[in-house]
């Protein structure tokens, strides 16, 4: 074989190797295939191994898996003219490979932008305290405005969630005040509940010993058992108990003073 033909052949080999390269194409499971022919669009391929006409055909891919996308940290007006940060997250696929590629030329810048001014736009429609309070529905919201306009470009977002919600430290403080003051108005609440409940059982128990005398001697006592239970050196004796021993002290008066007056008895001692 002479040169020239070696040339022929090794040139001939290169052309095939990049008519081959340039034919095949390899769509991934998580892809689809948009292909053009002659900048009109044929079809749909599915994923595996696909052969095009050179030149004449293209095939761009389409990722059909979620996309996560942070929505950047936007300067907010609520409707109670109080200024916060919001930041969001957003997740979205492509459901429709044709108009994800036909209808618009960027679905992530396209919905990076929309987002944000929809973000802005539900946000300043709510009070404060309702945006710290209802994140639920307002994630609804804005996922329900994005679907609507981005349903013509083959593109559903699936979640929108708010991240972070960054307040002013004048408000925080505020906020930081009334939070206390609700603490403590509870606590009131709680201790005068609490001091009616134990004034009504007090009332009771008072009943009860104005019914029965010797609850309350009884009583006595055993407050003066609780006091000696830590060996105190200090003995507290209760109004009724110090009545009751002046009262048994004019009685052993009163019998010596009888027997006294009769004059065979023995007076009686106190012991």
């Amino acid at each position: 074989m002479d040169p020239t033909t070696i040339v022929v052949v090794i040139v001939l080999v290169v052309l095939l190797l990049i008519v081959a390269k340039m034919s095949i194409r390899i769509v991934r499971q998580y892809e689809k295939g948009v292909l053009f022919r002659l900048g009109r669009v044929i079809g749909v391929r599915d994923p595996g191994l696909r052969l095009i006409i050179p030149v004449i055909d293209r095939l761009p891919l389409v990722s059909l898996r979620i996309v996560t996308m942070p929505i950047q940290s936007q300067g907010i007006i609520t409707q109670d003219n109080v200024s916060v940060d919001v930041s969001a997250v957003a997740y979205y696929r492509v459901v429709d490979a044709v108009k994800s590629v036909v209808a618009i030329e960027n679905v992530a810048a396209a919905i990076d932008q929309i987002a944000q001014t929809t973000l802005r736009k539900v946000v300043g429609r709510h009070t404060l305290d309702q945006t710290l309070s209802e994140t639920e529905r307002i994630n609804v919201d804005i996922r329900e405005i994005l679907d609507v306009l981005t349903v013509e470009w083959g593109v559903e977002v699936t979640l929108v969630e708010l991240k972070d919600i960054q307040l002013p430290e004048s408000m925080k403080r505020a906020m930081a005040r009334q939070a206390e003051a609700e603490r403590e108005k509870r606590a009131k609440i709680i201790a005068a509940e609490g001091e009616a409940i134990a004034a009504a059982a007090l009332g009771d128990a008072s009943d009860t010993m104005m019914a029965h005398p010797l609850a309350l001697q009884l009583r006595n006592l055993q407050s003066l058992v609780e006091i000696g239970v830590d060996k105190n050196t200090t003995v507290v004796f209760p109004a009724p108990l110090m009545s009751t021993i002046g009262e048994l002290w004019a009685f052993l008066a009163r019998e010596n003073l009888a027997a006294a007056s009769s004059g065979g008895k023995t007076p009686i001692k106190a012991a």
